[in-house]
């Protein structure tokens, strides 16, 4: 899929985004698109070698016994095991997201993330990932440990509570750690944006701007939060590249997905899947036929997960068909709200500028668009937004 999308980047431009471009913008989009496909298709694959190394040379196993000699008890055999793991593959990883952000995003002009910071980010996710994930992994094993086949059950209401306590939270506890928030000043942007929400029966009590210029060029604007807690999120760059009326045409669709109850449709799909994924979990975690594929003669919890999650992840991506299916629908319907409540034209040309200062690819081969795209094509969304 990679590769038939990659045929698409030399296609000519689709005649409705023809004004997105002049020629020497197209070629160096097309330029970053192919750099970054190269980068992709190696990066992937190393990685991917990386893990065929490890499973082939027995590293699984090899771990396994150097963890049992460490400690004689099982729950902390099983937390060792998988942080240890976990923390490998973020390695493996750091030099290509090191080279990604300070060489092609830097080259295109994207990137504004220093050095330091970009270390800072790296430090903070580590133990962010120690104390929530640890925290976690602890109470999931533990089920394992006290209910056996029955831990699904008790992991499911956990993520449940740990998921909806996130979607309220997130923006107060999480992104402190790694952006400054402040509420978005008086003045003219703001008078639009709450003239948008008294018409369209939105209470808009927080409106922020987050520095994204810290890390990157690009934009966004996101809506987060449950209840009380709802806000809208505005990047600093949003702000300096589109037009109030652009902004207010993005702040509309925003409203839309709210409108619509996508964020709470979006956690009951993420609970339901999470749901099921656990009890085939459940059936398979104890199971010898795993545990000896990876080479470890006594089935237990951590080798479980790991067999497991190499197992499921072909299933998990079919079952992303229909995630990103729903959530383009969903994107669509926000659209629409937008178009009804404001003006199509604004949110048709702040896409287009978006699309111009990230270099999107106008061209993407549908197959691609179906199994990755959790948003139409900009194509698609114009040509609905300009249907009368």
């Amino acid at each position: 899929m990679e590769y038939l999308n990659a045929k698409h980047f030399d296609d000519p431009v689709p005649e409705p985004l023809k004004d997105i471009y002049d020629a020497d913008a197209y070629r160096k989009s097309q330029d970053y698109k192919k750099e970054n496909y190269r980068f992709g298709i190696f990066s992937s694959s190393f990685q991917t070698g990386v893990v065929l190394l490890f499973f082939f040379l027995k590293g699984f196993a090899y771990l396994d016994s150097w963890v049992r000699n460490l400690s004689d008890n099982t729950l902390i055999i099983s937390m060792l095991y998988i942080g240890i793991l976990v923390f490998l593959s973020d390695m493996v990883h750091i030099p290509f997201s090191y080279y990604h952000t300070f060489v092609i995003e830097e080259k295109y002009g994207f990137n504004k993330t220093s050095h330091k910071t970009f270390w800072a980010d790296k430090l903070k996710s580590w133990l962010l990932m120690l104390i929530l994930g640890g925290v976690l992994l602890f109470a999931v094993i533990w089920f394992y440990e006290k209910t056996g086949r029955y831990f699904w059950l008790y992991t499911w209401a956990l993520v449940g509570v740990f998921a909806v306590f996130m979607n309220m939270f997130y923006a107060n506890l999480i992104v402190p750690l790694f952006n400054k928030q402040k509420a978005l000043e008086e003045g003219d942007l703001k008078n639009a944006l709450e003239a948008l929400a008294q018409k369209s029966g939105f209470r808009l009590d927080n409106i922020y701007v987050i520095d994204g210029s810290k890390r990157s060029t690009k934009a966004n604007a996101y809506f987060t939060g449950m209840g009380p807690k709802k806000r809208i999120v505005l990047y600093d760059t949003l702000i300096s590249d589109l037009e109030i009326d652009e902004i207010v045409g993005v702040l509309a669709h925003e409203i839309g997905h709210y409108k619509h109850k996508h964020t709470y449709y979006h956690l009951l799909l993420s609970l339901l899947s999470t749901g099921v994924t656990l009890y085939i979990l459940s059936l398979f975690i104890d199971s010898p036929v795993l545990s000896n594929a990876l080479g470890v003669v006594a089935p237990s919890f951590h080798i479980g997960i790991i067999a497991f999650s190499i197992l499921y992840s072909p299933i998990s991506s079919i079952t992303g068909l229909f995630v990103h299916k729903l959530s383009r629908k969903f994107e669509y319907q926000a659209d629409a709200f937008a178009k009804e409540n404001y003006k199509a034209e604004y949110l048709i040309s702040a896409l287009k500028k978006l699309a111009k200062n990230t270099f999107s690819n106008l061209t993407p081969h549908p197959l691609y668009v179906a199994v990755h795209y959790s948003h139409p094509t900009l194509l698609q969304r114009i040509l609905r937004l300009s249907e009368v």
